[in-house]
Protein backbone atom coordinates (compact mmCIF):
# COMPACT_ATOMS: atom_id res chain seq x y z
CA UNK A 1 0.00 0.00 0.00
CA UNK A 2 1.84 3.27 -1.18
CA UNK A 3 1.21 6.04 1.30
CA UNK A 4 3.07 8.80 -0.11
CA UNK A 5 0.28 11.54 -2.10
CA UNK A 6 0.59 14.63 -3.89
CA UNK A 7 -2.17 16.05 -2.67
CA UNK A 8 -2.06 18.00 1.08
CA UNK A 9 -3.18 16.14 3.67
CA UNK A 10 -4.12 12.70 1.60
CA UNK A 11 -1.32 11.41 4.24
CA UNK A 12 0.27 11.72 7.76
CA UNK A 13 3.55 12.80 5.78
CA UNK A 14 1.59 15.78 4.27
CA UNK A 15 -0.23 16.73 7.16
CA UNK A 16 3.07 16.53 9.37
CA UNK A 17 4.54 18.76 6.31
CA UNK A 18 1.80 21.15 6.62
CA UNK A 19 2.21 21.37 10.47
CA UNK A 20 5.53 22.37 10.05
CA UNK A 21 5.07 24.95 7.82
CA UNK A 22 1.87 26.07 10.63
CA UNK A 23 4.55 26.38 13.12
CA UNK A 24 7.22 28.11 11.51
CA UNK A 25 4.71 30.78 10.74
CA UNK A 26 3.20 31.02 14.42
CA UNK A 27 6.43 31.69 15.63
CA UNK A 28 7.80 34.07 13.16
CA UNK A 29 4.19 36.22 13.45
CA UNK A 30 4.24 35.75 17.50
CA UNK A 31 8.16 37.20 17.22
CA UNK A 32 6.52 40.09 15.17
CA UNK A 33 4.11 40.92 17.53
CA UNK A 34 6.48 40.59 20.65
CA UNK A 35 8.44 43.00 18.48
CA UNK A 36 5.69 45.83 18.39
CA UNK A 37 4.10 45.08 22.00
CA UNK A 38 8.07 46.13 23.16
CA UNK A 39 8.39 48.93 20.42
CA UNK A 40 4.90 50.37 21.47
CA UNK A 41 5.19 49.73 25.40
CA UNK A 42 5.76 53.18 26.63
CA UNK A 43 3.60 55.52 23.45
CA UNK A 44 0.34 52.75 22.48
CA UNK A 45 -2.76 53.17 24.04
CA UNK A 46 -3.46 50.74 26.85
CA UNK A 47 -6.17 49.15 24.83
CA UNK A 48 -3.42 48.52 21.63
CA UNK A 49 -1.21 47.23 23.88
CA UNK A 50 -3.75 44.76 25.36
CA UNK A 51 -4.55 43.47 21.82
CA UNK A 52 -0.87 42.99 21.14
CA UNK A 53 -0.89 40.43 24.12
CA UNK A 54 -3.65 38.71 22.69
CA UNK A 55 -2.13 38.06 19.80
CA UNK A 56 1.40 36.88 21.85
CA UNK A 57 -0.85 34.89 24.02
CA UNK A 58 -3.21 33.59 21.64
CA UNK A 59 -0.32 32.54 18.87
CA UNK A 60 1.75 30.58 21.84
CA UNK A 61 -1.44 28.58 22.41
CA UNK A 62 -1.36 27.54 18.88
CA UNK A 63 2.09 27.28 18.80
CA UNK A 64 1.27 24.53 21.73
CA UNK A 65 -1.86 22.87 19.45
CA UNK A 66 0.51 22.73 16.70
CA UNK A 67 3.21 20.68 18.40
CA UNK A 68 0.71 18.50 19.94
CA UNK A 69 -0.36 18.04 17.04
CA UNK A 70 2.61 17.06 15.17
CA UNK A 71 3.43 14.39 18.12
CA UNK A 72 0.30 12.85 17.47
CA UNK A 73 1.35 12.62 13.67
CA UNK A 74 4.29 11.09 14.58
CA UNK A 75 2.91 8.75 17.03
CA UNK A 76 0.23 7.75 14.27
CA UNK A 77 2.76 7.47 11.61
CA UNK A 78 5.06 4.91 13.80
CA UNK A 79 1.52 2.92 14.22
CA UNK A 80 1.02 2.41 10.60
CA UNK A 81 4.45 1.52 9.68
CA UNK A 82 4.26 -1.18 12.82
CA UNK A 83 1.16 -2.55 11.87
CA UNK A 84 2.25 -2.22 7.84
CA UNK A 85 4.98 -4.89 8.87
CA UNK A 86 3.00 -6.78 11.09
CA UNK A 87 0.55 -7.34 7.67
CA UNK A 88 3.51 -7.90 5.80
CA UNK A 89 5.01 -10.77 8.08
CA UNK A 90 1.29 -12.34 7.85
CA UNK A 91 1.37 -12.54 4.00
CA UNK A 92 4.73 -14.21 3.89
Amino acid sequence: MNYESAAPFESIESAQEYLGLLAQVALESKQAAEADLRSQADSAPPRRLEALRMIVYNLEKLTLHVKSSRRILNDLRTLRRLLHQERSKVAA
